[in-house]
Parts: structure tokens; C-alpha cells; sequence
């Protein structure tokens, strides 16, 4: 059977109804908080895409949890686009010495390949309606959490290109919703859009921007892709589409505007204009704090008609992003061998926000080779936000965390494998560092066939002061509930100079092991966004050999909420009996 093209959000809905994988919701429903608060409940039971028909305060309708479940994924690319990317890497790696053979082999690759691009006209369903001026009120725009500091475009898709025509980048960067003619616009470090601005900036010139909410399935993902910096998103779409992207020009001149997106928000990002933005509930599970940032001044929105606005909730792990992160590393992993060469297999844990714990599988030919692999990792785009990166050698499944810490654990040589990167920086979201972006990152290695040591499973010794409840998670690793940091920051040292504990190779110190253990999910949750390598990690006691620090085991990880580190996500009580009390006209009994 042919496979359905999906060229805008519309054909998508149409395939999930079609396939039961969404549920209409006609009950009147408000954008501030309540929409997210529905959403959370569907999306932790698994459950499918919502359409919200009736919008308090907005004629357009709302649909969210689009990408909720692998199977959603599956139904908007299916396997195509991974055939094309492994035949690619194929090819790289077979068809040289150039033969009339090998180039006729590849001939249905090649022809996919022409199918890509872009293809542009005149008109397009983007440009049926216009609203000059802009009135971005008239978005129903989400509040996620009672502690956001207002209304944010939680899909947005933001399109920029360089001041001197040296390509585009299109990213998912925050907007908060000032009024109706500006936004914050929440450009991080390492990302494409900053780059364009800070070449703007650099020669005092506004920066032309492009906001698109909505468009076919494959825009979306592209928009989240940590493509390298030179790779154009837009090329990326026309791939997972299967066909070239239709762009229309826009009349009223500038960037040339995505056909079949929903809305297209046009404007300028000026010079040397910064205004606070956030407090914001991220994708870490935390509430990133207020900062300055550059401000979006609109000009012009363009939507089309009877347009649907896409959202999702950002918040704890796992919410949307955790599916998508890990289909677009299925779709990009093959080409980790050709830009990263000796690493065979690389992971990113959505569990911890992605850039909080990474694991490699890559070679050691020879002495240290695996070391100069994991640098690569911690060179390469959006990967350099890394904060822990776990290296092996060996043939195990670095996806599944309970047999490959264990593997680490079981091979690390504490004196030399642990490397700690003090004084880089750090993911802005990331609150663990002294400051905002600064913080430090760590490398562990456990490489080798043979193990060096066998784990303990049980614990029968004694504990010091200030910490009870010890519970072994996995084998080698023990968790500890202490008391609150603020009452006994050296714990953690005392912990590791423990004489009962001097067999155990790793320690976490927790505010609550039931919490932290009651699965796999919370444990990693708790583990690698709740410390920064530089800080929080201590031994019973420290090596230095040739300028590199070492440590004797017990190696216990300081995993406790800090007095400076934002608060954990939750839900307010009045949200919460605002949805209880009307949840069962809405949702199905399983999905509530």
C-alpha cells in the first residue's frame, strides 16, 4: 500500500483518527493551565493525541501529545527515512573506487535523493489569512505550570538565516508572550538561531525571523533534530516528508514562508534589546529562572483558515520530548560512525533531560583511543552540553542503563578512567553549575573485556550520622538518604570516608531513597540531573599523577536538592481540583 504524504498537521490528525490514536475534546476548555494539566494525565497513561475543539478566549483549536507514543512516531515517517539514511552511510562507506556498478546498485537511493529540497511558488494555503497588525492575544497560547510567568509557544517552530546568506537554521527556541507584537526569544548557547543573532548583533543589525506554529509532522521534528551546525533543517523536512517541501513567497516580502504551516509569525529580533523572560517549567523537571534575553517585535501573523494550533507540555521526564528524542536518535544514529569516527554506538538518555547522561560504545584499538572518542561526543553540536558521558568498548546494549552501569562499574579504574572537566560550560537549563551556563562535565570510562572486580549486592555495615535507609538499586550501587544539604554539606565526604563501605564502588546520597528508587525512570531522574560532576562527586580520599586527579572508592555522588537549585515541578492544588472536578466528561475512564 502507498504511504500517505503528510504535508501539513491536518492530514496527520486525520491519520490518527483514522488509526483511533486521537481523542476529540469538545468540553470548553482554558489554555492557562488546564489544557496542560489534561495533558499530563493522558501522556503518563500512555494515551492518544487530544484535539481541543472549544478554546476559552480563541476561535482556534488545540490539538497536543501529537508524538506521545512510538507508535504516533511511526504513523508520521514510518521506516523510510531510516532506509534512506542507512543507505546513505552505505554508500559513503562502499562506493569508492567510483564504478558505472556500484552507481547502478544504488540507483533507487540516488533517485530518492533527487526527491529532495525544496519547491517554491506564489501561493499557498499559509497566506489565506493575514492579521496587520498583529494581535498574538488572539493565539491560544499555553500556560503549562501555575509558576510560568505567562503564556508560551510550546512548539515553536523558529526560522532564521545567517545576516550574510551563509545558510538558515530552524530551532525550537522558547517564546513567551509579551503582548501582542513582542516575545521573548529564548536563544541558548550552542544553538543555530544565537549564532545568526550574534553575527547580527556583531555589525548592529536586526535579525529577520520567522515563527511557524503547526506545518506537516516533519517540520516539527526537524525543528528538535540536533542536525550540525551547516546541515539545513529545511533539507532534513523534505527527507522525512519523502518529497520537496512546498515554500511560498510572501508578498510582503522577506523569508520565503512553509506552505502548509499552520501559522507563520513574521518580524524582526533587534540589536542590543534584552528583557527579562521565563520563570518556565523545562524539560529537566525543574523551573528554569527569569533571565534577560533578546525580544521578537512581530509585524505580521499569517495563518490559514480554520487553522489548529499544536502544543505540548514541557516538564519531568518523560513527557513528549522523551519519544521524539528517541526516534530522531534511531533516525541520526547510523551517521554517528561518519562524523565521529570510533564511535560505534551513542545514547542520550531522555530520563535526564537528554543532555544530563550520554553513553558510547566505540573502539580501543589502542591506549586511550576510547578517550579521544569520548572528546569527539563532547565536541560535536549539541552533544558538547553533555554533562556526563559513559564509555565502553564492550559488545553490551548501552540503551538499557541496569547492564551498563554495572559493565562500567564492574572495569572503571577510579585513578584514571573518571575525567572531570571543571569550568565549561554548561546547559542553560542545567541549574547544578555556580551560575548560569558555567558548570563542569565528566567522562567515565569502563573499558575492557574482563572485569576487575566483582559488586556487592547486600549491605550489612553501618551507616555514618546523618544518613539512613541505604538500599541497593543495582549492583555496586548503593543509595543513601541523608539529611538536607543545607544541614550537612559534608556529608557526602564523610559518606566516602566510611570504613562499612569501603567495597562499594558507587554511593548516591539522596533526600529520599523511596523516591529515588521506586524505578528505573526517578532513579536515573534523581542521579544525573541533581549533581555537577566538579561539586558533587567525592572519594574517601583523591590522587594526583601527572596532572590527573584520581579517586579511591567509595565514590559517592551528592544527588540532594541544594539551597540555589530551582524548585522540582508540581502541579498547584487549585489546577488540580479544577481538572478532577471535570476530568470524567472529559477523558475515558483509562486515560484519566
Amino acid at each position: 500500500m502507498t504511504r500517505q504524504t503528510l504535508i501539513d498537521l491536518r492530514s496527520f490528525l486525520d491519520l490518527l483518527q483514522h488509526e483511533n490514536e486521537l481523542l476529540v475534546v469538545d468540553e470548553e476548555v482554558d489554555p492557562h493551565l488546564e489544557i496542560a494539566e489534561i495533558h499530563r494525565r493522558v501522556i503518563a497513561r500512555g494515551g492518544p493525541a487530544l484535539l481541543f475543539t472549544k478554546v476559552r478566549n480563541s476561535r482556534f483549536p488545540v490539538t497536543t501529545n501529537l508524538f506521545g507514543t512510538a507508535r504516533r512516531l511511526e504513523l508520521a515517517f514510518g521506516k523510510r527515512p531510516q532506509n534512506f539514511v542507512k543507505g546513505i552511510v552505505d554508500l559513503a562507506e562502499s562506493i569508492m573506487p567510483l564504478t558505472f556498478a556500484k552507481i547502478w546498485q544504488k540507483r533507487e537511493l540516488l533517485m530518492d535523493g533527487l526527491k529532495i529540497g525544496l519547491k517554491t511558488s506564489s501561493s499557498g494555503p499559509i497566506l489565506q489569512n493575514c492579521q496587520s497588525p498583529p494581535r498574538l492575544s488572539s493565539l491560544p497560547l499555553l500556560t503549562s505550570w501555575h509558576s510560568d510567568a505567562g503564556p508560551f509557544v510550546t512548539l515553536p517552530l523558529v526560522y532564521t538565516e545567517h545576516p550574510d546568506g551563509r545558510g538558515h537554521n530552524l530551532g525550537m527556541y522558547r517564546i513567551q508572550r509579551f503582548d501582542d507584537e513582542t516575545t521573548g526569544i529564548h536563544w541558548q548557547i550552542h544553538k543555530g538561531g544565537g549564532y545568526h543573532y550574534f553575527e547580527a548583533e556583531k555589525s548592529n543589525r536586526s535579525l529577520p525571523l520567522t515563527l511557524y506554529i503547526g506545518g506537516p509532522p516533519a517540520l516539527i521534528l526537524s525543528a528538535i533534530a540536533p542536525l550540525p551546525e551547516d546541515i539545513p533543517e529545511l533539507i532534513l523536512t523534505s527527507l522525512l516528508l519523502g518529497e520537496k517541501l512546498r515554500m511560498t513567497r510572501d508578498p510582503l516580502g522577506g523569508h520565503d514562508l512553509v506552505s502548509h504551516a499552520e501559522f507563520a509569525i513574521k518580524g524582526m529580533v533587534p540589536p542590543h534589546i534584552r528583557r527579562p523572560e521565563g520563570p518556565f517549567g523545562d524539560h529537566y523537571g525543574y523551573n528554569s529562572l527569569e533571565h534577560d534575553y533578546p525580544v521578537f517585535q512581530i509585524s505580521h501573523i499569517y495563518h490559514r483558515d480554520n487553522a489548529i494550533y499544536p502544543a505540548t507540555v514541557v516538564g519531568r521526564p518523560k513527557q513528549e520530548d522523551f519519544f521524539i528524542g528517541d526516534y530522531l536518535q534511531e533516525l541520526l544514529s547510523p551517521l554517528f560512525p561518519l562524523v565521529m569516527k570510533g564511535v560505534r554506538e551513542l545514547k542520550t538518555f531522555g530520563e535526564t533531560g537528554f543532555h544530563c547522561l550520554a553513553a558510547a560504545r566505540v573502539s580501543d584499538r589502542y591506549p586511550r583511543e576510547a578517550f579521544a572518542c569520548g572528546l569527539r561526543i563532547l565536541g560535536e553540536g549539541q552533544l558538547s552540553l553533555t554533562k556526563f558521558l559513559l564509555i565502553t568498548d564492550g559488545d553490551i546494549d548501552i540503551t538499557d542503563f541496569s547492564k551498563l552501569w554495572p559493565h562500567i562499574l564492574e572495569r572503571v579504574q577510579w585513578d584514571q578512567d573518571l575525567f572531570v572537566f571543571a569550568n565549561v560550560s554548561q546547559d542553560t537549563l542545567d541549574y547544578t553549575g555556580p551560575s548560569v551556563n558555567k558548570g563542569s562535565k565528566a567522562m567515565l570510562m569502563g573499558l575492557g573485556q574482563e572485569k576487575r572486580r566483582d559488586l556487592p549486592r547486600s549491605f550489612t555495615g553501618t551507616l555514618p550520622p546523618d544518613c539512613t535507609k541505604p538500599k541497593v538499586f543495582l549492583p555496586g550501587t548503593m543509595v543513601v538518604e541523608g539529611v538536607p544539604y543545607a544541614a550537612n554539606p559534608k556529608l557526602a565526604t564523610r559518606i566516602a570516608e566510611c570504613a562499612d563501605l569501603c567495597d562499594w564502588p558507587c554511593i548516591l546520597l539522596v533526600d529520599n531513597t523511596d523516591n529515588a528508587t521506586c524505578s528505573m525512570q526517578e532513579f536515573l531522574w534523581t542521579f544525573f540531573t541533581r549533581f555537577e560532576p566538579a561539586a558533587d562527586i567525592h572519594g574517601s580520599s583523591i590522587t594526583v599523577a601527572r596532572f590527573h586527579v584520581g579517586l579511591r572508592p567509595p565514590v559517592v555522588f551528592d544527588c540532594r536538592m541544594k539551597p540555589w537549585y530551582t524548585d522540582v515541578l508540581e502541579v498547584d492544588a487549585a489546577t488540580k481540583s479544577l481538572v478532577d472536578g471535570k476530568i470524567s466528561r472529559i477523558l475515558p475512564h483509562q486515560w484519566r
